[in-house]
C-alpha cells in the first residue's frame, strides 16, 4: 500500500461517499470484519475477496497505506458504522465486508513444517477465546487451528477483533469428526497433548521432542471423553491452588508457549 499524497487523494474521494448503512450482519455469503488491525490484515491478505470497505475519515487515516482506485469504499460516520456491526463493537471507524476464506484441509497441514505445533480445540465456541488463541497461534507459529464444524463460531467480527489480524495469518482447518482428525495427526507422526486441570502429571513433564497437536477443551466443560481418549498424554499446568483453573485462551498461551521454548531435540 501506497502512503503520503495517494492518502490524501483516497480521503477526498472518500468524503464524496455517501455514508454507510445496514444491519449488524453481513450480506448473504460475506463475513464483516472490524478494527483496524483485523480490516488491515484482510485487505492486505491476497486470498481475501473483499466486497465493501466503509471507513470515517480518521479510521481510513489509520491504514498503513492505501487502496486500489478502483477498491469499493464508502465513506461514513461513526453512527453509521455501529449499524453495521455488532451492539458495542470497537470498529475504530473501520468495517470490512468480504467473502470468507476458503476451506482448508487437514493433509495440508500435516504435510507442512513438522516442527510448528497444531492447536485442536474441541468444542470452545467463544468467538473471543477462539480469536484470542488464533492470536497466540500467531505469536507462538502454531502451523493451524483444527476445530469441528458444527461446534465452533463461524469466522466474522468478534474473532477478527479478538484476533487482531492472526485470522489472515493462521491457517483454520473445520473438520467433521475430531476423533478421526486426532487419528490423522497420530498417523502423520503428531503427539497429541490433551490440556486438562485433573490430570496427573505437568506439561513440563508431558512435553515431547516431536511434533505436537495441542487438544484444548471447551470453557467449563473441558475435552469431552472420546477426544480424551485419543490423546497420547494428558496433563496440566501447575498453577496455584487460589485459582481453580485458566480461561481456555490463557491455557492455550501459555501452553503454546512451553512448546516453543522447550529444549530442542539433540
Amino acid at each position: 500500500m501506497a502512503k503520503g499524497k495517494d492518502k490524501r487523494a483516497l480521503r477526498g474521494r472518500a468524503g464524496r461517499m455517501q455514508g454507510g448503512r445496514g444491519s449488524g450482519r453481513g450480506t448473504k455469503g460475506y463475513t464483516r470484519l472490524w478494527g483496524r488491525h483485523a480490516v488491515e490484515a484482510a485487505l492486505k491478505n491476497p486470498r481475501r475477496r473483499h466486497r465493501k470497505l466503509w471507513a470515517t475519515l480518521e479510521g481510513l487515516a489509520s491504514l498503513d497505506g492505501d487502496l486500489p482506485p478502483d477498491f469499493p469504499l464508502e465513506r461514513a460516520e461513526v453512527a453509521d458504522l455501529a449499524r453495521l456491526v455488532a451492539k458495542d463493537a470497537p470498529h475504530q471507524g473501520l468495517v470490512l465486508e468480504c467473502e470468507p476464506l476458503n476451506d482448508l484441509h487437514l493433509d495440508e497441514v500435516l504435510t507442512g513444517d513438522r516442527t510448528r505445533p497444531i492447536v485442536v480445540l474441541d468444542q470452545v465456541t467463544d468467538p473471543h477465546n477462539v480469536g484470542a488463541l488464533l492470536r497466540s497461534a500467531a505469536a507462538f507459529n502454531a502451523a493451524a487451528i483444527v476445530t469441528q464444524d458444527r461446534h465452533a463460531p463461524p469466522e466474522g467480527g468478534v474473532i477478527g477483533k479478538s484476533a487482531s489480524g492472526a485470522l489472515e495469518v493462521v491457517p483454520w482447518v473445520r473438520v467433521v469428526n475430531l476423533s478421526r482428525a486426532l487419528e490423522d495427526m497420530a498417523e502423520a507422526g503428531y503427539w497429541r497433548l490433551g490440556l486438562t486441570g485433573e490430570a496427573d502429571g505437568t506439561l513440563a513433564e508431558c512435553l515431547p521432542s516431536g511434533p505436537i497437536a495441542l487438544v484444548l477443551g471447551a470453557e467449563g466443560e473441558g475435552m469431552r471423553h472420546n477426544v480424551a481418549q485419543h490423546c497420547d498424554a494428558l496433563c496440566r499446568l501447575p498453577i496455584s491452588n487460589a485459582m481453580e483453573s485458566l480461561n481456555v485462551s490463557n491455557a492455550g498461551a501459555i501452553a503454546l508457549y512451553a512448546i516453543a521454548t522447550r529444549p530442542a531435540a539433540d
